[in-house]
């Protein structure tokens, strides 16, 4: 059988194959497939029940089911025509996965995985199929695993501190590890690291150095985060294996330190110093502007004055030349009207008396 969800035709198809069942008399029952709410949880080599029922409840012994994964045909276990079928099956289901019928009257089925395997974790659909009508439900199957104790132990000195490691393997899914004096306080500070193996189990180690000479003991904690389940192991850390600090390194940490004060304090005076020559620099600036704009406005008032002067002057030639102007008039006036002496002499004449020009002496 070919994946529903690639298979156009079918879909096509079932229209009609109803229709002809409701001419011909067929009853069609439609329901619905009800899945677990949350996922299920198997323990590695154990076994997974993967339980679906219909509703309303309903004699399921005469329909299909199919459990599958990702695709229609990779079927972990099939149920048709009131028996198993192998030929789509995939190869790693085979003689692991079986039906539970104890419900299957009561519209309930079950698959059950048995030797549960890293690679049966994740999403699973349920198909149940009466005549044309079928329906589905998606349940999750988480499958976890307690590996091996976690394994502590010293591996010499580092970082002024004694350095600690932590291992566990076959742990599925990722464990989570935690470490923890003798108070019970958590260290937040270690490095980590895990790997896969071909089954997919995980292996995880953890590196812890330890500077705090009065710590005593350390504990190791590995967690299976799905199952809830943690494995701990303790160790001792005497006193005298941490690392004695040295005379010498000592004093050079002093020195190192007042070096970094001095250097410090050196910035600090230069920075200071550098602003200050900075503030003076503005303030220079400004002052300078400030003179600047003076002069400008000096030179300006004075251009003004000066063109205004040459102005003055201009109307004033212009005033005497026309002044000038006009006193040669009066004086060409004067002279042109005033009387002469040798102008001719009238004399009134008589009444019926010929005047005559008499030249004046």
């Amino acid at each position: 059988m070919e994946d529903l969800s690639c298979c156009p035709v079918l879909c096509r198809l079932t229209p009609l194959l109803l229709l002809i069942q409701l001419l011909t008399g067929g009853s069609l029952e439609e329901f619905s497939v009800l899945g677990p709410s949350d996922p299920i949880v198997a323990v590695l080599g154990g076994d997974a029940v993967l339980s679906c029922r219909v509703f309303p409840a309903m004699n399921a012994e005469d329909m299909e089911l199919r459990w599958f994964r990702s695709k229609f045909s990779e079927a972990v276990f099939i149920y048709q025509n009131r028996q198993e079928q192998k030929e789509e099956q995939l190869a790693g289901y085979a003689g692991r996965a079986s039906l539970v019928r104890d419900f299957l009257s009561q519209g309930e089925a079950a698959v059950r995985i048995g030797q549960v395997q890293v690679s049966d974790n994740g999403l699973y659909t349920c198909f149940f199929r009466k005549g044309v009508f079928y329906e589905e439900a998606s349940l999750e199957l988480k499958v976890a695993g307690v590996g091996s104790a976690p394994e502590v132990r010293i591996t010499g000195p580092e970082e002024d501190g004694i350095r600690v490691l932590c291992t566990a393997s076959g742990w599925f899914p990722k464990p989570q590890v935690q470490w923890r004096d003798g108070s019970g306080e958590k260290f937040l500070a270690f490095s980590e690291a895990h790997t896969q193996d071909a089954e997919g189990l995980f292996s995880v180690e953890a590196a812890l150095v330890v500077r705090d000479r009065s710590v005593g003991n350390v504990t190791c904690s590995v967690l299976n985060p799905v199952l809830g389940q943690e494995k701990a192991m303790a160790i001792f850390i005497p006193e005298p294996f941490f690392p004695q600090a040295s005379p010498w390194k000592v004093a050079f940490l002093v020195s190192l330190t007042v070096l970094m004060l001095l250097v410090l304090g050196a910035g600090c005076y230069i920075r200071r110093e550098h602003s200050i020559k900075l503030r003076e620099m503005e303030e220079k600036r400004h002052l300078w502007q400030a003179k600047e704009e003076a002069r400008q406005t000096k030179e300006k008032a004075l251009q003004d004055r000066a063109e205004l002067q040459a102005q003055l002057n201009w109307r004033k030639d212009v005033y005497l030349a026309g002044w000038k102007k006009a006193q040669l008039y009066a004086d060409w006036r004067t002279e042109k009207f005033q009387p002469r002496p040798h102008l001719w002499h009238l004399e009134v004449p008589r009444v019926g008396v010929k005047l005559e020009p008499q030249l004046l002496a």
